[in-house]
């Protein structure tokens, strides 16, 4: 069963757009997020399902521009190495990266379902990102991405975040504590775990909550 479970399993893929400038390293913030990622990566990885594998990328944007900091592996295969903080906010090239890397046949082939992006912020962008932003949102596979967004501090550009979801209703979630930023890793983990074990992964429907308090985990 393990090997049929192998050759059947679709990859899942989940995308996660982190900002790594200057200001992240301050009040634990880089920290935080390092290990809010790294227990995302750890359930994905023990996730064993015959429809999907969930896959998992990670793409910086700080102060040596925008670089994909993980490449797209299964979850099992991806060793953590922390994130560390530095320059400015380069937004607009981390949508540029993920653009090519979703719609990198290549990467991301036929059978995956469709991907999961996330994106994490605590300031407002430094480059020309309404243009890359467009041009993620309107490319093939990454207009049908499920997209979350997270604001960190009262610092965090709430309409690019929220523009970022491409939807009215979407909601961007604030976080003004450590515990909340691993609350939302927690709750994005909870929505894609769920959907690796549907019966149709590209069809799950995610509500959305009312408040980062609403799940205890």
């Amino acid at each position: 069963m393990e090997e049929f479970a192998m050759a059947s399993a679709r990859p899942l893929p989940v995308i996660v757009l982190a900002d790594v400038s200057g200001s992240m390293d301050a009040n634990g913030k880089i920290e935080a997020l390092n290990q809010a990622i790294a227990e995302m990566i750890s359930t994905f990885a023990e996730e064993e399902d015959i429809r999907a594998e969930i896959h998992v990328s990670v793409i910086t944007f700080g102060g040596d521009g925008a670089k994909v900091h993980k490449p797209l592996r299964p979850a099992s295969e991806v060793r953590w190495e922390a994130m560390s903080a530095a320059g400015q906010t380069p937004m607009g090239e981390a949508f540029t990266v993920a653009q090519s890397l979703i719609e990198d046949r290549n990467v991301i082939t036929s059978r995956a379902y469709r991907p999961t992006l996330v994106l994490i912020s605590d300031g407002l962008p430094t480059d020309d990102w309404p243009p890359a932003l467009e041009a993620l949102l309107s490319s093939e596979r990454a207009s049908k991405a499920m997209r979350f967004a997270m604001g960190i501090g009262d610092d965090a550009d709430k309409e690019t975040l929220k523009a970022f979801l491409g939807d009215d209703r979407g909601r961007v979630f604030e976080a003004h504590e450590a515990r909340e930023i691993r609350k939302f890793f927690r709750w994005v983990t909870m929505s894609v775990t769920s959907r690796s074990r549907s019966a149709n992964p590209n069809s799950v429907a995610v509500v959305e909550p009312t408040d980062l308090e609403d799940f205890e985990f």
